[in-house]
């Protein structure tokens, strides 16, 4: 008998929890914003892409900005390149030890950028050095971060 009443307990719950999310989906919804995608958004600067692409995409912060000794980055010397604080696992010959300033992209034409950016290649033409990622970004892109780096010249004089 306990099984019996286990099972109808169930079963009322079961039905129950289902008329609920019928009643719920029922009611009306108030539409929903359309979303722009970034093609869309035509008010968006190239440097406002390239500040968005730099910090919030591909992290640039973590390898090219000084950290204190305590390990936190130096927002002082933002972007102004730094020691490689991180090291393989396997001994690599090709591992860069230091990560170039980018702040006001001084020493970099547009094209030598767009190669790093789009291709993985560095300003000799040869391809980057690891633990920098190659990214096959768009040339848009590559352009917005281009935009946003000079654009930092004057807060972060070379």
């Amino acid at each position: 008998m306990n099984r019996r009443k286990t099972v109808i307990v169930c079963a009322a719950v079961v039905m129950i929890a289902a008329f609920s999310a019928s009643l719920l989906s029922s009611r009306e919804k108030p539409p929903a914003a359309p979303q722009k995608s970034a093609a869309q958004a035509p008010a968006q600067s190239a440097v406002d892409r390239g500040r968005y692409l730099v910090e919030d995409v591909a992290m640039c912060e973590e390898c090219h900005t000084p950290r204190d000794a305590g390990g936190n980055l130096d927002e002082s010397r933002r972007l102004q390149g730094a020691q490689i604080w991180i090291m393989p696992v396997h001994a690599n010959p090709n591992w860069a030890m230091n990560a170039p300033a980018l702040a006001g992209f001084g020493g970099y034409s547009d094209e030598q950028g767009a190669a790093v950016l789009e291709k993985g290649l560095g300003p000799n033409g040869v391809p980057i050095r690891q633990p920098m990622h190659i990214y096959h970004m768009n040339h848009a892109d590559a352009q917005a971060i281009i935009a946003y780096l000079r654009s930092l010249s004057s807060a972060y004089p070379q």
